[in-house]
C-alpha cells in the first residue's frame, strides 16, 4: 500500500470501492475486502480503518471531492447506527495483530482469524460487538450463541466502554437456573 495509500470510491449505493489492481493483491493479502465485477469493495469499518491509518484516500463518486474520516464516518452512519462501536472492535482487533473479515449477519459482525491462520485456516471466532451500558436483550444473546455454534465457531463478546476500550468476553455455554442445563 506504500506511503500514498490506495485510492478509492464511494458509490452512491454507500460501498467503497478499489480498482487498482495492485493496490487491490495488497488489500487481499493482508485480509481486507471481497471481490466486486467492478474490483474490490471496503467494507465500511474496513474503510474507515485504513483511512485513519493514512493508508486510503477516498473520493465522492459523484463529486470528486476527497473525504476526510469525520465525512465517511457520517455517511456510514446514515445506514448503520452502529457503525461507530463497529469500527472500535475491528480497529482494536487489527492493532492486537489480527485477521477480521465480516461475519454472519447483524449479530456476529465479524470473524476472527488466528494470528497467522489467515489464508490457511479457517476463523475460530466470531465476535458480538456491544456498547457498555446499553441493553442488549438475552434473547439476542442466545440467538448468537447459537448461530456461532452452529458455524462451529467460538462465541466472543466485545464490550466498548465509555473511554474507547474494547474489553473481551468469551461466551461457550447458556443455562437459566430452574430451566434444566448446568444451573438446575
Amino acid at each position: 500500500m506504500g506511503e500514498m495509500g490506495v485510492r478509492a470510491r464511494l458509490e452512491p449505493d454507500g460501498g467503497v470501492l478499489v480498482e487498482d489492481p495492485r493496490a487491490i493483491e495488497e488489500l487481499r493479502r493482508k485480509g481486507y475486502g471481497r471481490p466486486s465485477e467492478r474490483g474490490l469493495r471496503l467494507e465500511p469499518w474496513e474503510t474507515l480503518y485504513l483511512a485513519e491509518k493514512n493508508k486510503l484516500s477516498v473520493l465522492d463518486a459523484e463529486t470528486g471531492r476527497e473525504l476526510d474520516f469525520q465525512e465517511l464516518l457520517r455517511r456510514f452512519e446514515r445506514s448503520d447506527a452502529r457503525i461507530w462501536v463497529k469500527y472500535i472492535v475491528y480497529r482494536d482487533l487489527r492493532e492486537r495483530g489480527y485477521v477480521v473479515r465480516s461475519g454472519f449477519g447483524p449479530e456476529l459482525v465479524f470473524r476472527l482469524y488466528d494470528r497467522g491462520d489467515y489464508g490457511r485456516k479457517p476463523a475460530k471466532f466470531v465476535i458480538y460487538s456491544m456498547l457498555e451500558g446499553m441493553p442488549v436483550p438475552v434473547s439476542e444473546l442466545e440467538r448468537a450463541l447459537e448461530m456461532a455454534q452452529s458455524y462451529r465457531k467460538n462465541l466472543i463478546l466485545a464490550v466498548v466502554d465509555r473511554r474507547g476500550e474494547v474489553v473481551y468476553y468469551s461466551l461457550s455455554s447458556w443455562s437459566v437456573p430452574g430451566q434444566g442445563g448446568e444451573g438446575a
